[in-house]
């Protein structure tokens, strides 16, 4: 691995030790994020029986979904907090510290392996994917979310052209991989197929982020996240406020009633491991 990526590694690793980062991302992306649970489940082959690897498992919500299908599940992070909180809100379930890119299983140990928007801060995920291949077994199927891009993620949309427009985007974070890379579908796809994968499927699953106070989405997005949040650190007190006022007004647009509603769906890709391979 590259020194770029080495630190792109350390700095997602550190920012999802932090206590505060962990429970406020605890706090409000299970809402989000599981809205598309059952479509990268059923990606994923994941049915009663089946063994399930977790990975960048965060607090659970995956695993717990494919347990609640009768499957047995397996969830790793990278994130001793993550692991402990987990272990914490599912105790009757198996979590594990460890890589994404050295996972710390045998060859051909599951059925299915799925990762719900973990993807994006892993610094090599190409090496992930590969290292997901290794663990399934012949006819095991992997399936992953991410965000699907800034057109049509809103928040992110309105969050990166705030951030283009009042501040700055070059505050010396570690270079990683691009945070939308498989919101394209076409990389996506190639970067499965790169990994040995056949049957490829890559589709968008609809999920929104819900709230009352437009101010949530700014103050959501600060707290519980790693790359956003340093970004949003490094700027001036001005162009903060320039940033929230845009994701208020993206909020209130969405708003009917006493609840806005913004559409922030996922991308879902799955492929499965040849029975010959």
């Amino acid at each position: 691995m590259s020194s770029d990526l080495v630190s792109f590694s350390e700095f997602e690793r550190t920012g999802w030790e932090r206590a505060e980062t962990v429970a406020a991302y605890h706090a409000v992306a299970p809402q989000i994020t599981t809205q598309s649970a059952q479509a990268v489940l059923d990606a994923a082959g994941v049915k009663a029986g089946s063994t399930v690897l977790d990975v960048a498992c965060g607090a659970g919500y995956l695993a717990a979904a494919a347990a609640s299908r009768g499957a047995r599940p397996v969830g790793v992070d990278f994130s001793s907090g993550q692991v402990t909180l987990a272990r914490k809100q599912y105790p009757g379930l198996q979590f594990e510290q460890g890589d994404a890119v050295a996972l710390p299983f045998d060859d051909q140990s599951f059925d299915s392996v799925v990762c719900g928007f973990g993807m994006c801060h892993v610094a090599d995920p190409q090496a992930a994917l590969a290292e997901a291949f290794r663990v399934l077994k012949p006819g095991g199927r992997i399936a992953f979310s991410v965000w699907a891009g800034p057109q049509r993620a809103l928040a992110f949309g309105a969050l990166y052209a705030a951030i283009q427009a009042h501040g700055t985007a070059d505050v010396g974070l570690p270079q990683g991989p691009a945070f939308f890379l498989f919101s394209d579908h076409a990389a996506a796809a190639a970067s499965l197929q790169a990994a040995g994968f056949t049957d490829i499927n890559v589709f968008e699953a609809p999920q929104f982020m819900r709230g009352q106070d437009p101010g949530e989405l700014f103050d959501n997005i600060r707290r519980g996240s790693v790359r956003a949040s340093a970004t949003l650190e490094a700027q001036t007190l001005q162009a903060l406020a320039a940033i929230r006022k845009a994701l208020s007004d993206l909020a209130l647009r969405f708003t009917t009633g006493v609840q806005f509603e913004v559409p922030a769906p996922a991308v879902v890709s799955s492929g499965g491991r040849p029975r010959g391979a």
